[in-house]
């Protein structure tokens, strides 16, 4: 019999393949090296193929449509409650071939190479910053030990960074070749961040797109840039709430019988969007504490400061902007601030 329903279970070298019919009887079971796996499937005539989403998944997503095949991506948290006791790679793909024919079942849309391009531009350039800090961290620490400190920020650690190039007598000489190194390798990795944000930003500019997010107060180049990267056009979402959810912008909530818990955000999803959300966020925040409502929006934000403590209102500005941000992209039209009733009435 021939399967028509297949889970796949992907991994870097070897490749487990469970196929049934549509009448969820089971009729295939392979476990095959990478070279034989790719093989087999694009032997197989067109058929309905499911793949946890994970490292690599965009890739054989791209690859085995290419092929004629149906691809459908889960998230892992989806594929878990298939998995029966024993967890192996037989069952794995089993529990994805049965995930995958559920009716109310969200998948992941499969990227191109131009998303995960820029994805990678995204991840490169926080890691390089990530390093940034850690090299600071590293060379204060050091030099506090021996009693040489400066102020906080870029300016203190520029008057560090003087010292150790001029080989200054308060910093102890067997300790320069420990710094030094640490120091260059600060200078590598914030010339190599700073080139690729002027990368992002030049692509930003010249994306219609993502000019469009720009208009929204609170996104700037950096997170226009990765949202149209995460989700292109964002009709994948049913709301600009969804796409709130999705990124962890939401609150969590337990319900049983009569009562109902409403708790923190879920913090779910892309960890890095939100992240550039909520630093936007933050600027309007700092903004609305210095001068009065504006726009609608402004006055919006100053009620929630009235009643609720500053960071809690900046993560509620970043949850408003990101469902700003999906209508924006949907409706294709740019971001038009609306004037409060006391500005008008001025």
């Amino acid at each position: 019999m021939q399967a028509t329903i297949i889970g796949f279970d992907i991994a870097k070298s070897v490749f487990q393949i469970h196929g049934e019919e549509p009448c969820g009887k089971k009729v295939l079971s392979k476990r095959l090296k990478r070279a034989a796996a790719e093989q087999y499937l694009a032997s197989l005539p067109p058929t309905m193929i499911g793949i946890e989403a994970c490292g690599s998944s965009h890739h054989w997503g791209r690859l085995l449509t290419e092929m004629g095949h149906e691809v459908r991506l889960v998230s892992a948290a989806y594929v878990r409650p298939f998995v029966k006791r024993n967890k192996t790679d037989a069952r794995d793909a089993e529990a994805i071939c049965e995930a995958i024919q559920r009716p109310s079942m969200r998948f992941v849309p499969v990227k191109s190479v131009a998303q995960q391009s820029g994805r990678a531009l995204i991840n490169a350039r926080t890691m390089l910053v990530s390093q940034c800090t850690q090299l600071i961290n590293a060379i204060r620490g050091m030099l506090a030990e021996v009693g040489v400190i400066a102020a906080t920020g870029q300016k203190g650690f520029g008057q560090l960074a003087a010292l150790l190039d001029r080989a200054d007598a308060s910093v102890p000489a067997s300790l320069l070749p420990a710094l030094r190194p640490l120091l260059q390798q600060w200078r590598t990795a914030g010339a190599a961040a700073d080139a690729i944000e002027t990368q992002i930003i030049a692509d930003a500019k010249a994306h219609p797109t993502m000019r469009l997010l720009m208009s929204i107060p609170g996104i700037g180049a950096l997170t226009a840039h990765a949202i149209v990267m995460a989700i292109g056009d964002g009709k994948r979402f049913k709301s600009g709430r969804d796409f709130a959810a999705w990124l962890g912008l939401t609150p969590l909530m337990y319900a049983s019988g009569n009562r109902t818990r409403v708790g923190h955000i879920s913090c779910k999803g892309d960890s890095g969007l939100r992240r550039l959300l909520v630093l936007g966020a933050s600027a309007l925040t700092r903004q609305a504490k210095s001068r009065d409502a504006s726009s609608a929006q402004e006055h919006w934000l100053h009620g929630v400061l009235a009643r609720r403590p500053a960071k809690v209102a900046t993560v509620a500005q970043a949850a408003k902007n990101a469902r700003i941000a999906w209508a924006v992209l949907t409706s294709g039209r740019p971001y038009q601030a609306k004037r409060c009733a006391t500005t008008v009435a001025a």
